[in-house]
């Protein structure tokens, strides 16, 4: 029997053709209802708990604000949640909201000219590509895709179409991040050494089982088998389960549990405020600890991942232990930033001792620094995030998005890469030239004991613009008696 993951690939490669033709349809469609119509027409996928809570009510609030945009349909496996989204809308911003099983129906015939997926983590790729193939923008819910090889060709998709896509971190839309990252570009820290970050949390009943079960959940009132996503290979069939529908993050078919439901936050704002993208040696940890609940993902887990520009990244986090996180913070040869409150558009600078860094108390006070940013913190993050997406589509500018797909993607390679090797006992290595995995080997290691060796200089974060500052080390004046004695010949002469 084949796996999932392989017949996904496959439905994937023989629906590409059909795609090209429904795209020409599609988009036709659009261009003759441009003129009928000039509000960007949206339709939502998946209106569950995120769906509903966070996307239709974020471009509903938008929508009634005045912005140029029309939510015109909604698509759910779930009786219940499409009605209930429809009925928020029609009540909110009036008009007649089109009601779906499908999606690709609704994307075929609603001359949508916009998308927002809030479905679980392993349809995300199928739906937003078939979307952005179809001429319609995407707002995804984080994480972007559920595997590392599909966020690769997500990309793809992204760049050939020129479609605006805005992955759901909501985070991004904070300025401590770019304010963060100017600092870090113009030299502040020096060397960029590593980050650490967190996403601790407690619950007496077990993380995701917050999300109700009610009796009217039903194989009549869900459609089952196109949850699971059995004709696409996205899941195996299996006999129906409340549980498994309404709290799909405990599985890791349908999710990853905290590594891409929690880390892949810290870690897109982290990669976002370093400027680093796809790391290049990543380890996971963890293991099932307090929640016995018939989960399979941990409640306890670490992914540690190596970067080529000569950094650590650290994320890490228990789901039974939520007052005492780890501070989020980058670490750096003359200084770090620490985020208290990333929400508070301010960061704190932590300077190292002159003795070691050799600036002058005058230039740099060794003493903290709350850093504020110049742009204010919005109040709203999730409602920021969505006006950030339609400004993007308004002004065609897909670069313009906080979250666009290939920090995305950069996110998923780590957060993804994390699980799989907890789940596997491997650890892996990624080649962001090749953009393929492999097992990792001794090779890391032996790479910079020869940069050292060489009495190389250090690698830098892209946009480092700050020269070798803070980025070299001293030679004590004893060090000229260092060296290899060659046929009993003293090297310092």
């Amino acid at each position: 029997m084949s796996s999932p993951d392989a017949t996904r690939r496959s439905f994937l490669k023989t629906t590409a053709a059909g795609m090209a033709a429904t795209t020409l349809v599609m988009q036709s469609q659009k261009s003759q209802a441009a003129d009928a119509n000039s509000k960007l027409r949206i339709g939502f996928v998946g209106v569950g708990g995120r769906g509903f809570g966070a996307h239709v009510k974020s471009l509903s609030a938008i929508a009634k604000e005045g912005a140029n945009i029309e939510l015109v349909a909604v698509c759910d496996v779930y009786e219940a949640n499409r009605n209930r989204a429809a009925d928020y809308i029609e009540k909110e911003n009036g008009g007649k909201v089109a009601r779906y099983v499908d999606f690709r129906e609704m994307y075929a015939k609603e001359n949508l000219d916009a998308v927002s997926i809030g479905t679980p983590d392993h349809w995300h790729a199928i739906q937003a590509m078939e979307a952005m193939k179809g001429g319609m923008h995407v707002y995804c819910e984080k994480p972007m895709v559920k595997q590392v090889e599909d966020a690769i060709e997500l990309v793809k998709v992204w760049k050939d179409t020129g479609m605006v896509m805005q992955v759901g971190v909501q985070g991004t839309s904070l300025p401590v991040w770019d304010a963060a990252r100017e600092k870090i570009d113009e030299g502040l820290l020096g060397k960029v050494l590593m980050y650490q970050t967190e996403y601790f949390r407690n619950s007496d009943i077990g993380q995701w089982r917050y999300y109700k079960l009610s009796k009217d959940m039903t194989p009549k009132t869900i459609d089952w088998k196109r949850f699971l996503g059995v004709e696409e290979g996205l899941a195996e069939d299996q006999p129906f389960d409340r549980a498994v529908f309404a709290q799909w993050r405990r599985f890791w078919e349908f999710g990853s549990g905290m590594f891409t439901d929690l880390f892949v936050h810290r870690t897109t704002q982290m990669m976002k405020a370093t400027g680093l993208r796809y790391p290049a040696r990543i380890t996971g940890s963890g293991g099932l600890y307090l929640e016995y609940d018939g989960r399979e993902v941990p409640d306890v887990a670490t992914v540690v991942a190596e970067f080529n520009e000569g950094c650590q990244g650290l994320v890490t986090a228990t789901m039974g232990a939520s007052e005492t996180p780890i501070k989020q913070l980058i670490r750096g040869h003359n200084g770090s930033i620490v985020f208290d409150n990333p929400s508070a558009s301010e960061f704190t600078f932590v300077p190292e001792r002159p003795q070691v860094t050799h600036i002058s108390p005058t230039e740099l006070p060794y003493e903290k620094q709350i850093i504020k940013t110049e742009k204010e913190a919005p109040k709203d993050q999730t409602k920021a995030h969505f006006e950030n997406w339609i400004a993007a589509i308004e002004n065609n500018t897909p670069d313009s998005c906080n979250n666009p797909p290939d920090l995305g993607a950069a996110a998923i390679v780590l957060v993804n890469l994390g699980a799989r090797s907890y789940r596997e006992g491997k650890i892996y290595h990624f080649d962001d030239e090749t953009m393929t995995i492999s097992d990792a080997d001794s090779s890391w290691s032996k790479r910079w004991e020869k940069v050292s060796k060489e009495r190389g200089s250090a690698q830098q974060v892209p946009g480092w613009k700050a020269g070798d500052k803070g980025s070299t080390i001293q030679d004590p004046d004893y060090q000229k008696l260092e060296g290899p004695w060659i046929n009993g010949k003293d090297p310092a002469g």
